[in-house]
């Protein structure tokens, strides 16, 4: 979701990706002074909604910031755009086939304690 916001909204200048939280190396560089202990671990998480794609979408515009921030960046023409190509994304990974919206997603687990 957010490589799509970044393709209609540029990323804040300064701020770290929170994509690379889901690269390895990326994360060993960030805590690579004072780890005594840290485990990556891959982990897939479901997202479900009794909701369309579209309601989804409309629910993340509302309530997620970044959602927020990206549309409110943007022009009603461009919002448009950016809600029809969330649609999209949304759709092309939904496994739900009853009106609803479940999505299986990736992410990296980073447990790390200070030494």
């Amino acid at each position: 979701m957010f490589k799509t916001i970044a393709s209609h909204v540029p990323p804040p200048l300064n701020v770290p990706s929170p994509l690379m939280w889901g690269e390895e190396k990326s994360v060993l560089e960030r805590l690579r002074n004072g780890i005594k202990w840290l485990r990556l671990t891959r982990r897939l998480i479901s997202f479900r909604f009794p909701l369309t794609v579209a309601e989804v979408v409309e629910f993340y515009r509302k309530w997620y910031g970044p959602t927020q921030r990206a549309f409110a960046a943007l022009g009603e023409r461009n919002q448009a755009k950016l809600r029809h190509d969330l649609e999209c994304l949304w759709a092309d990974h939904n496994q739900a086939t009853d009106g609803t919206t479940h999505i299986k997603s990736e992410y990296l687990e980073v447990i790390a304690i200070r030494g």
